[in-house]
Order: C-alpha cells, then structure tokens, then sequence
C-alpha cells in the first residue's frame, strides 16, 4: 500500500493547493504536500533493499484484466534513483518559486503536485499501460504550467512542444498494443513484456515506435527544436520541471521498455542512436558557445549533457548503465540550480541578456559562490557529483569505442569553457549602472541554493550509497538483455 500513497499523494496534495484558487496559501499546501511525499520516500528508502534487482513495494491489483492490464506498480534500484530524484527537487522547486508572484497560485501549484504524481506513476510502473498513462499524466500539467504562465512566446512555443510530444506517445501507443498482442500470458506487465515473442524483423519496427517518443522526451537530435524555446518561454519552474525530472522520462523509458523489450531491434539501430547523440553532444555544444540568453545557454547545456546519458545507454554495459543512473540525479541537480540562479539575475535585472552583466560577484558574494558550487558540479569537476557520472559513461563508452568516448567527452571540454565564459561575463569585472545595485541572496533563496550546493559536494565526494541502489537492478537488466541477444542470428 506504500506505492499507492507514493503515487497518490501529490494528487490528494493538488487538489487541496487548488482548493485555495487565488489564495497565495496554496503554495504552502503544495510545499507540505511534497515535504510529506519526501518523508515516505525516505522512509521507503530505509526499508529498502539495494543487493536485491527484484521490485519491492510492490501493489498488484487486477484492475482491466480482461484486456490483460494489471494495476501493478513497484520500485527496484533504478526506480528508486527516480523516485528520489523527483521528490528531493519538487519541494525545492515550489521553495524556489516563493518569490514569484503567479495569477491562479492554486491552479499553478496544483499542476505542479498533478505533474509530479504522473511522473511517480512512470517511474513505478510494472505494467506498460500504467506506464503510459503516467506518461500521459505529466504532459497534461506543464502543457498547462507553460501555456498559461510561460512568456510572450508561450502559445507558439507550447503548441510545438504539444505537437511533438503527443506524435511520438501514439506512436509508442501502438508499439506497446503491439507487443502486448505478443506477450505468452495476454497481459501487459513489464515481465510478459520481457518475455515476448516478437519476431526478429519487427523488433526494428517496434524498437522506433518506444524510441521516437522517449527521443522526444529527452530530447536526442534532431528531435531537440522544441526544447530550447520551450524552456526559454516557460515560467522557470515550469523549465525546472521539465529539465530537471520530465526529460528523465525519455532515458528510465530507454532503460526498462526499450532495449529490454526488444534487444534484436537495439542491435539494429543502436549504433545509429549513438552516432545521433555524439552529433547532439557537438552541435548543443557549439550552439551554446553563441547564446547571450541565459536560458537558452542552460538549455543547449543540457542538450550536450543529455546526449552523453544517452550515448551511454546505447552501449549497454554496466559501466555506462549505472553512469547514466547517477547522471540523471546530478543533470537533474545542477540543471534545477542553473536555472534557479538565471531567475535571481532574471528577477534582479529584468533580462536574460548576459550581455551588459559585470561584476556581480563583488556586491553579492553568496550569490557568486552558489554560483560557482553549481556551475562546477554541472562541467563535472572532479570531487563535485558531476564528476563521477559523466567518467562511468566515458568509461562505458571506451569500452564500446574509444573514438566514440573521444568525440564524446567533448561535453565536458565545450562544457567547461561555454559555461566559465558565461560566469566571467556576468560575475566579474567592474560593476556598471545595472548591476551595481544588485542585491545578494537571503532567506529562502539561499536555503535553496545551500541544499543544492550540499548535493553537488557529497555526492561528489561520496557517491557510492548512489551507485549501490542501482547496481544489482542495473546488472540484473545487463544480463536479461545479454541472455535474449545471445546466440541470435539476424539478418536486416
């Protein structure tokens, strides 16, 4: 029963910030809404077994089962990592928005906790029906979240970003009804799907049909063009959300539906998706060199970090696996803190324009060491949690190709001299008439920044109680898809 009040108590929590309507009170239901959905994540997390690959918690129910779907949900090592990740950032994420001021507060806080059960749903989900349906789930609010509290580019912007996501969730839609009709038993739980009988020759088929929406959703190139506006364009919450935890949805799904679903169709066009996210890692890089918009920057950034997650998934090995699993805790960190930073400058000097910034970090020292702490966790200097992570998949990728894993960590070098350009143009030299008067964080800002910074440098320094949750999941998944591909003969 733990894993129902998981999942549904965010929505118990949505229904009463949204009870408040225009009240500014709703953002503390929401705030002790997500406080109390922490606290059971770390009370699972303390009866939680990490040498074991099996799904604990698990609640079965019989819920459509004459169309073989199983409300049946669980968490294992790489659920977990998930769980953890979404529920430590959404408080921290409706904390940071205290400062803003939002028509609607109920309903904005609401979709916030709606968006957060959803993605609950798709991170615990056994069954593939129930994974679609959280999928769905979380669309729905941040659709509404940009659409009604984005810029003056929302509508635009939002209605590609609708078009592009909805696309690729139908095609998914009939690759899960497909391989469904496949399964030995009729049923759609994540087992029956492991165990298909899908034929060789439409794994390829079906491999596209789960890829192009989990593509989408991370996004790897070339379904990267709604991203960049969409983040600029929404509140900055709504771009926290969506690079903090919602791109997350794109690499878990990769992870359980995909190539383990169907290895064959992996063997297939792997090697394509690789090339695609080492082009990704180059092209986001080089676009950023060029952005004066602070928002966009953090965006193409993440677009270059994401593309190595994702070139390490398509390597498939436990190196890379468990790199990417810590990796989307530390991208999902750092991105909340970058963009939490760009709203303070936003809030201060009313623009994203870097340029014409200067000398910060005189007149707000605490700002400009935050600053710095986040900054360097996110280009992966060693001791900070980026470090580890983006070294296992250069790890995993060296073992596949080592002139894959050389293009690759371009990310880092690109990375590191895109993002210290950026810092030294808006927190050093002289100040001038916009920035002299800028004034340091306090009070809940800094709490915020506090708690990432903390992130950034434990799991840097001590990483491994990360690592350990997943490995056993991790490896159990290594060796299911090196069991279904072994001794297979193919031919395309």
């Amino acid at each position: 029963m733990e894993i129902l009040l998981l999942i549904f108590l965010p929505l118990i929590g949505a229904l009463a910030a949204s009870l408040f309507g225009k009240s500014q009170q709703a953002r503390t239901v929401a705030f002790v809404s997500s406080v109390l959905s922490l606290g059971l994540t770390a009370y699972l997390l303390s009866l939680f077994n990490p040498d074991s690959a099996a799904p604990q918690f698990v609640y079965d129910y019989p819920w459509f089962l004459s169309f073989g779907i199983r409300f049946q949900a669980g968490i294992d090592g790489i659920s977990m990592i998930l769980v953890l990740l979404t529920n430590v950032l959404v408080p921290l994420i409706i904390l940071s928005s205290f400062k803003n001021s939002y028509r609607s507060p109920g309903a904005f806080y609401g979709l916030i906790l709606f968006m957060q059960s959803g993605l609950l749903l798709v991170f615990t989900a056994l069954d593939a029906f129930l994974f679609y349906l959280g999928w769905e789930a979380a669309l729905i609010p941040v659709y509404f979240i940009c659409g009604m509290w984005g810029g003056e580019n929302r509508i635009r912007v939002n209605m590609k970003f609708f078009i592009y996501t909805v696309f690729g969730s139908l095609i998914m839609l009939l690759g899960i009804i497909y391989v469904g009709a496949h399964t030995p038993d009729g049923y759609f739980g994540l087992q029956s799907f492991y165990h298909s009988s899908v034929s060789p020759g439409a794994q390829g088929w079906v491999f596209l049909a789960f890829f192009l929406a989990f593509a989408i959703k991370m996004p790897v190139f070339p379904f990267h063009t709604w991203q960049p506006d969409t983040y600029t364009e929404a509140p900055t919450a709504g771009s926290m959300l969506l690079a903090g935890i919602m791109l997350k949805m794109g690499v878990y799904g990769v992870i359980r539906w995909l190539i383990p679903v169907v290895p064959l169709g992996y063997l297939q066009w792997g090697p394509w998706v690789l090339m695609l996210s080492i082009v990704g890692i180059v092209y986001a890089s080089i676009i950023a060199f060029t952005q004066k918009d602070i928002k966009r920057l953090i965006a193409y950034s993440s677009i270059g970090h994401v593309g190595l997650i994702a070139a390490g998934l398509f390597v498939w090995n436990v190196e890379s696996l468990q790199g990417a699993m810590i990796q989307m805790l530390n991208h999902g960190i750092n991105v909340v803190g970058l963009f939490f930073i760009a709203d303070i400058l936003i809030r201060r000097l009313q623009t994203r324009d870097t340029e014409g910034m200067g000398g910060i970090a005189s007149v707000a020292p605490q700002y400009a060491i935050t600053f710095l702490i986040i900054l360097l966790g996110t280009i992966a200097l060693p001791l900070t949690n980026g470090f580890i992570g983006e070294y296992l998949l250069l790890l995993g990728l060296s073992e596949y190709n080592i002139y894959a894993a050389v293009i690759a960590g371009l990310t880092i070098i690109f990375g590191a001299v895109y993002m210290l350009r950026m810092y030294q143009r808006v927190m050093l030299g002289g100040t001038n008439e916009r920035t002299n008067s800028f004034k340091d964080i306090d009070g809940l800002e800094k709490l915020v920044l506090v708690i990432l910074c903390v992130f950034v440098v434990v799991i840097g320094v001590y990483p491994k109680p990360i690592l350990h949750i997943s490995e056993a999941a991790v490896r159990s998944l290594v060796q299911l898809v090196e069991g279904r591909m072994h001794g297979t003969s193919i031919n395309f």
